[in-house]
């Protein structure tokens, strides 16, 4: 079965951060933009964060339109896409939102945390294993076996970080804030990495339009050229 197409999604500072250190989610985007990504989450067949993520925003991560769910289910999709995480450690509390909201849930994570996690959660999610370490290649071929035809992926940086450096974005999303962070601490949008191509591969730029305050730039990493 062929892997999913995948989309990088995030919201950053104009200095690359997804949030501050403050005890409270930083504000990066605005209602129009949270509706675009509303419309790419309706669009995808399944939504990709990790554990950390899972952690520290404990998000529900939904469709919130009902007219989109709605047209899912016209099209003869499931009402919510398929909600992923990938987690190696395996410290997933069950009282997070995101098994409580939506449709089905899958754990993706390695051999030493399978049986850990599947009697942490239960029938709240479908846990599989892709071996005795993280590999995003097999992650990829699970949910691409899974019917999987596009697959949104929501961060965090580590996430993307790991994604982008082993050249299976198809496509990156960004949402850049007209904010400065400033804080080392904060987590970013990429890390450290050796990135395909180094420093001179130009990636292609898709589209660039204003959101408000902010603006949207769609990139294809593999479609890196030479530096010019």
């Amino acid at each position: 079965m062929p892997r999913p197409y995948v989309i990088l999604s995030a919201a950053m500072s104009v200095d690359g951060y997804l949030d501050d250190t403050s005890p409270d989610r930083l504000r990066l985007s605005n209602e129009p933009d949270f509706d675009r990504v509303d419309q790419v989450r309706a669009e995808s067949d399944a939504i990709l964060i990790g554990a950390n993520t899972m952690r520290r925003d404990n998000p529900r991560l939904l469709v919130n339109s009902d007219e989109r769910r709605a047209k899912r289910i016209a099209d003869g999709k499931p009402e919510y896409p398929l909600k992923v995480t990938v987690t190696a450690a395996g410290d997933l509390s069950p009282d997070l939102k995101f098994w409580h909201h939506g449709g089905q849930k899958l754990v993706i994570t390695v051999d030493g945390a399978l049986e850990k996690l599947r009697a942490t959660l239960g029938d709240l999610a479908d846990v599989v294993s892709v071996g005795p370490d993280l590999d995003w290649g097999k992650a990829l071929d699970e949910l691409g076996q899974r019917g999987i035809e596009q697959l949104m992926v929501e961060g965090g940086g580590t996430i993307h970080t790991q994604l982008m450096a082993q050249d299976l974005a198809d496509e990156v999303h960004l949402a850049i804030a007209p904010l400065l962070v400033g804080q080392p601490q904060a987590a970013r949008f990429l890390g450290a990495a050796a990135y395909p191509g180094g420093s001179t591969a130009r990636m292609k730029v898709l589209e660039v339009r204003a959101i408000g305050d902010v603006v949207f730039v769609r990139y294809a990493p593999k479609g890196r050229s030479g530096k010019n």
